[in-house]
């Protein structure tokens, strides 16, 4: 019997340890994979491809005996804590079209808690994608074959074998001339590579600079990011590391459009009839800024602030310090393309059919001010300009001051809006403020606490008294048992499927009530057999 735990995710990727045969295996890794599964020398009609129709795969494929558990995109079978091979997946990467919808087709009917085995495709160029992908298991057949094939593997791509004595590659192998211990070891060099960027939430920065060499790779990245409702279930719903969107997959991003489409969707702005949208700042969040100061300074609470911003889009004032609003780095050029445009622009055009006001105020130039034309032409709305120049001159800041004139001042509701683009509900904040300062700062009733805010995020944390004013939703339902620690996925009966790693949630039971954050989303939580599924901190009794 095997066991697969995942023990640190970033989307599909995980750091893991597989239990097989005696042995635990840390993963992603390389292995020597006929003496981990020895049955696969006899393993015979799993090696069927990827492009075969439905009525091939049913006559010939075979899952085979043991382990790994053959699977097909149209036959995929397998048991928690089993390791799955998915037989001819470098072949997937010359279909990039299909790549996401094989992908999302097997990812869908197997249990999230299995290993993942893809023989004969990991190249050092190519394993970084595969393991983005959710890939776990590696051997060394690829490497082996660029090796007979006289090719010198590197993460940039394949080249001939004697770029070996150019002195690009100072390995052992490099210096023994051995081209096959050059390919292993780079192989091996790049996973390591990949499964430091795992643990610091860093991978899909890695992945977009490594997939810049081969097209097909591109191609299959983008895929994968328009198949949005696929790949946003397995993304946290924040981090503590800063996201550096610098090229032009950055802004397709799940992560980015579920920052926008929570603004649109789910953000009540603070009550005002007046918006003012402003540009974004170097520095994060951007009420730090020196811009920013003289911004607020002018505005004096008369407008709701809007921060236009790429790759985000539209940051409201309220949710400046969540991420990924307080946690992105852009390469500043003054110049948005075409594109970049008009998906800033679409994001501002459904803000303002949502959230209708009677005044909309642009203190904005260049891109930023294109984009706002965009939108404001194709929501039918009038857009008053204020900018004379530089958005921080003081002809600029003193339009902006006069078109301000006579507008009443409104408290901008930071406690309303995070709670919900975060939870998804509206409240009642007469009484609440936040209090304390930088690292310790909470949200107080009078003396009573019911929210503290985590610093490396922004998100709130609620109190027990904190989940009473949210009335449903971001719930964990528990079997007959008091938590004695974290709650882990086996004893978990149900729970919001809106959930994903990261989120604050509710723990529910029969016998306890918990606070705590969700380790998993809300599919793997439901479907895994191991794993932590809420990190606990707050755990009552039931009548307590």
């Amino acid at each position: 019997m095997s066991r697969y735990e995942a023990r640190c995710r970033d989307g599909l990727a995980r750091r893991s340890a597989y239990e097989h045969g005696g042995k635990t295996v840390s993963l992603p890794a390389a292995l020597d994979t006929d003496a981990l599964f020895p049955s696969l020398r006899d393993r015979s009609l799993s090696n069927v491809p990827l492009t075969a129709d439905q009525a091939f795969v049913e006559r010939y494929f075979s899952r085979g005996e043991g382990e790994p558990v053959a699977v097909h995109p149209l036959s995929a079978s397998a048991e928690s804590g089993d390791c799955v091979l998915v037989a001819n997946w470098q072949a997937a990467l010359s279909n990039p079209r299909n790549y996401a919808a094989w992908l999302a087709a097997i990812k869908e009917r197997l249990p999230p808690d299995t290993a993942w085995y893809a023989p004969a495709a990991a190249l050092p160029s190519t394993v970084c994608l595969l393991i983005y992908s959710g890939f776990d298991i590696f051997d060394y057949r690829g490497v082996d074959l660029a090796s007979a094939q006289k090719r010198f593997c590197l993460p940039e791509g394949e080249f001939a074998a004697g770029l070996m004595d150019g002195g690009v590659c100072g390995c052992e192998g490099c210096r023994a001339g051995d081209l096959r211990r050059h390919n292993r070891l780079a192989l091996d060099r790049e996973i390591a590579l990949v499964r430091h960027h795992i643990e610091t939430g860093r991978l899909r920065e890695l992945v977009e600079e490594r997939c810049r060499a081969n097209a097909a790779e591109v191609a299959a990245l983008r895929f994968l990011d328009r198949n949005y409702t696929f790949m946003e279930r397995y993304l946290p719903v924040a981090r503590a590391t800063p996201m550096l969107a610098a090229t032009a997959e950055s802004q397709n991003r799940a992560e980015i459009r579920r920052f926008a489409d929570r603004v649109v969707e789910r953000f009540v702005p603070t009550r005002t009839d007046v918006a003012v949208l402003l540009p974004c700042s170097a520095k994060k969040p951007y009420s730090l800024s020196r811009s920013h100061k003289l911004f607020m300074n002018v505005v004096n609470r008369r407008a709701h602030e809007l921060i236009v911003t790429s790759p985000l889009g539209l940051v409201p004032r309220e949710l400046e310090r969540l991420y990924p609003a307080a946690h992105y780095d852009v390469p500043v050029t003054g110049y948005w393309d075409r594109e970049e445009c008009a998906f800033i622009a679409d994001i501002l055009a459904r803000y303002f059919s949502a959230h209708p006001y009677r005044r909309v105020i642009a203190h904005l130039d260049g891109g930023a001010l294109t984009v706002a034309r965009m939108a404001a032409k194709a929501c039918g709305i009038d857009l008053e300009v204020t900018c004379r120049g530089h958005p921080t001159s003081p002809g600029s800041l003193r339009a902006l001051d006069e078109a301000l004139a006579g507008e009443r001042r409104v408290q901008t509701d930071t406690i309303r809006g995070t709670v919900s683009w975060q939870f998804a509900t509206d409240i009642n904040t007469k009484g609440l403020q936040i209090r304390g300062r930088s690292m310790q700062m909470a949200v107080l009733r009078g003396k009573q606490q019911l929210f503290s805010i985590d610093p490396g995020t922004g998100l709130f944390r609620p109190m027990f008294a904190g989940w009473d004013l949210i009335p449903e939703g971001y719930r964990v339902r528990i079997d007959e048992f008091v938590p004695q620690g974290d709650v882990l996925a086996p004893g978990v009966v149900d729970c919001d499927p809106r959930i994903r790693e990261g989120d604050e949630v509710l723990v529910e039971g029969p016998l306890a009530v918990a606070t705590g954050r969700a380790m998993m989303g809300a599919d793997e939580m439901l479907r895994s057999k191991r794993g932590v599924a809420v990190r606990v901190r707050k755990v009552k009794k039931v009548g307590e």
